[in-house]
């Protein structure tokens, strides 16, 4: 038989066809079964608030559950890594907290890349912390508290979501640029912090806003600043660091989804669209707002290029406060 031109040509785009059908077909149907979201920190804390929101709305919106599975230890590496060598088909989804790009620079080693073992989905949402203290401190400004630390050093202690985690980082970042002499004390997740913080057993923290707005209002704790450089709606009377006397002061958390690297992009896609869609909408925005977050989506790229540049931030700021762990 004579083989045109043609027909090899009609062949070969028949045989791509073939080749490509799985993918759109796998993108079509996903999800066809439960999909693990895994928060690589305690449950109760600021990332598992969010993940379980989000997961809640997908659930609905895609037809399948999102089951929340909370992985935490070693400032989010052992729930991340879980994820990092997970089959890459968007069945096994990661919750990244700022601490992602923090933990490769304060631990002796990683057992993935923070960048190119994942596959960015989006960025979903970013706060401040909240430098809270127990009310029996007898500090009622930044200034305050700085002094009473300075004048008696290492009596005074910051609490946090676990050694490597953001609420250490940024404490430890308060420490280098005021001279306050705290002493760190980590937790296994932000609950036991924030509850040893209100029982007095610690003196203080740097807290997200779900932490303050379940205890401030009602007098259990006092808010001294916010670390962004502008105030939040959720506490309009809170100053910021850089209001009360810390220059150059500001940090906040975010919260991205991650897949495993390999995923294909229609998923990546999908998922990307419908969180995009659901982040918009206004009940989500006002469950958002409730848990002290702003809501912040992005593209794939755009988050894979925020993260690098993240990386590179906090970087900097670890050798400015000189935190390692083994």
């Amino acid at each position: 038989m004579k083989i045109t031109i043609k027909t090899w040509a009609s062949a070969a785009v028949l045989a791509l066809g073939v080749l490509a059908a799985p993918s759109s077909a796998f993108a079509q149907t996903y999800p066809h079964k439960p999909v693990r979201l895994i928060v690589p920190f305690a449950p109760g804390g600021f990332t598992d608030v969010v993940a379980r929101i989000l997961g809640q709305k997908l659930s609905i919106s895609m037809g399948q559950q999102f089951v929340i599975e909370n992985r935490a230890g070693a400032g989010s590496i052992i729930g991340s890594d879980l994820v990092a060598k997970s089959a890459p088909d968007g069945y096994t989804l990661l919750m990244v907290s700022t601490t992602h790009v923090i933990s490769p620079w304060i631990y002796k080693s990683v057992p993935y890349d923070p960048l190119k073992s994942f596959q960015p989905i989006t960025k979903l949402v970013e706060a401040p912390y909240v430098l809270l203290v127990n009310p029996k401190v007898p500090a009622r400004t930044v200034q305050e508290f700085i002094a009473l630390a300075k004048a008696a050093p290492d009596t005074l202690h910051y609490a946090s979501s676990g050694n490597g985690s953001a609420q250490h980082l940024v404490g430890g970042l308060f420490i280098s640029m005021t001279g306050a002499k705290l002493r760190h004390v980590p937790y296994k997740g932000s609950s036991g912090a924030a509850t040893d913080l209100v029982a007095g057993v610690v003196e203080s923290s740097f807290a997200g806003v779900p932490n303050a707005l379940a205890q401030v209002p009602q007098g259990r704790l006092r808010a001294l600043a916010v670390t962004t450089a502008k105030r939040i709606p959720q506490l309009p009377d809170v100053p910021t660091l850089q209001e009360a006397g810390v220059p150059g002061y500001d940090a906040s958390i975010w919260l991205a989804l991650m897949a495993p690297a390999g995923t294909p992009r229609d998923i990546v896609d999908k998922l990307n669209s419908e969180i995009t869609k659901l982040m918009a909408s206004a009940d989500v925005r006002k469950a958002m707002f409730d848990a002290g977050v702003e809501v912040s989506v992005s593209s794939p790229e755009a988050m894979a290029e925020f993260m690098a540049k993240e990386m590179v931030r906090w970087g900097a700021v670890v050798k400015e406060t000189g935190i390692k762990l083994e």
